[in-house]
């Protein structure tokens, strides 16, 4: 197919044309060379005005291509090639390989023997060849790296990583991809990725299962192709800048606080909404203030004693989920100071429990298809279904950082005015700057406790 494809294209009018130029370069220069050579014969018989008129034709011929034909030869040529930046390693390899050429130059050069001329002539052919290939192979490759949309922290992931080879004739080869990364950046890519080999033309694809250690953003600054085919004497290196970025969510699976938690979040939930609706939430005896309505007959004839049923509010499910980013001020110590570091330690560990503790939460949620709210101190979500806006929750989640300011968990006493809403509330607040109306409508997880 590419075969069929090559032969149209050099068929077209211009390909035509190009290809007239080349034959008519390489005549031209073939009849100044051999004009050359015979300049040099006349004038070793002494015949000195032909050898000078011949000459000056070889000179004037090879002006005349280099004029005329190389400028319309190099405007249809790609120049990208020129801009690739390709770095030099030496391999163990190369350096046993140029320790044996050295050797040769010296026994040649000692001798004189003329085998010994010509085995080293190729041992240095070998390099340039090397270096030749191994740029030809570097040449012309495009990558492209899929990544899925939302990455959650400690979970493996597939990617896809696409090498296209743009070139006509020839493959490429023995190529390895690996992540380059800026100062401070966490990077994507942290394993190599090995191509064996592309088809000219053509394009290979290859998974990449990559893991995310922890939240926040991740940064890829550039990849490396890099290669040492053929001989492995030389390993080039050619960098792509690249400005591929995604944010890993919290991690969301159940965590030893989540499994605490839960049982407790479940009780509070259901003593918060208990009241008149269509689903039975209890049993239990009746009270002077009771409508008879409510008396479960067949419950009472059993027992022996009158029993009324309990049913769960319609709304059940409408939750705010709170994180206050608010960790208290950094420890003084002495004057002057900095604060010690394994309080400085202990306490991220804390807040880095509570976000998890949130995803984990949020996306319980969103399992059972609650109506959730969910907000911080600068960020909050409406009240909508779960699925609508849980992943605008995680990337909030995900940026998240602790809060020392003075006036951290000021905005949680705007809430109590919402007591329709039941609330889950983390927060390192002390319990008795919370305002007491808060305390009717909502669970409290503490993160010095976690």
């Amino acid at each position: 197919m590419h075969d069929s494809v090559t032969t149209r294209r050099l068929f077209r009018a211009p390909e035509r044309a190009a290809l007239r130029n080349f034959l008519v370069a390489i005549l031209a220069l073939s009849f100044a060379l051999a004009l050359a050579l015979f300049s040099a014969a006349v004038a070793s018989q002494g015949r000195l005005l032909l050898a000078a008129i011949t000459g000056v034709g070889a000179l004037a011929l090879a002006a005349w291509v280099g004029i005329t034909i190389v400028p319309s030869m190099a405007r249809r040529t790609s120049l990208r090639w020129i801009a690739y930046q390709i770095d030099y390693k030496l391999t163990r390899d190369g350096m046993i390989y140029l320790f044996g050429v050295l050797i040769l130059v010296l026994a040649a050069v000692n001798t004189g023997n003329n085998l010994l001329f010509v085995i080293l002539g190729c041992a240095l052919a070998g390099i340039l060849i090397s270096g030749v290939l191994s740029r030809a192979v570097l040449t012309g490759v495009e990558l492209k790296f899929d990544l899925p949309e939302h990455i959650f922290a400690e979970q493996p992931v597939l990617a896809e990583m696409e090498l296209r080879n743009a070139k006509q004739l020839w493959p490429s080869f023995s190529l390895r991809v690996l992540g380059e990364s800026a100062d401070n950046d966490e990077q994507i890519l942290t394993r190599p990725v090995f191509f064996p080999y592309i088809p000219r033309q053509s394009s290979t694809r290859q998974k990449v299962e990559l893991r995310f250690g922890h939240r926040g953003v991740y940064r890829q600054a550039a990849f490396a192709i890099r290669t040492r085919f053929p001989f492995g004497f030389f390993e080039k290196t050619r960098r792509i800048d690249s400005s591929s970025e995604i944010v890993v969510y919290p991690p969301v699976g159940p965590t030893e606080q989540f499994y605490e938690v839960l049982p407790l979040l479940t009780g509070e939930m259901s003593s918060y909404f208990r009241g008149r609706g269509v689903e039975l939430h209890s049993l239990r005896e009746y009270v002077p203030s009771d409508s008879a309505r409510s008396v479960d007959w067949k419950v009472t004839a059993k027992s022996g004693q009158l029993m009324v049923r309990e049913f769960a509010r319609e709304d059940e499910r409408r939750v705010m989920l709170v994180l206050d980013p608010f960790v208290g001020p950094a420890s003084a110590g002495p004057a002057g100071a900095r604060p010690a570091s394994d309080h400085v330690v202990a306490r991220h560990a804390r807040f880095e429990r509570a976000v998890s503790l949130a995803a984990c939460i949020a996306w319980h949620f969103n399992e059972i298809d609650s109506v959730l709210e969910f907000r911080t101190d600068r960020f909050a979500t409406p009240m909508a279904p779960a699925e609508e806006i849980i992943y605008d929750a995680l990337g909030t989640l995900a940026l998240i950082a602790p809060n020392d300011s003075a006036q951290g968990g000021a905005f949680l006493d705007d809430l109590a005015v919402q007591r329709d809403v039941f609330k889950i509330i983390l927060t390192a607040r002390p319990q008795r700057s919370i305002p007491t109306a808060l305390w009717t409508s909502s669970y409290f997880v503490f993160i010095d406790s976690l």
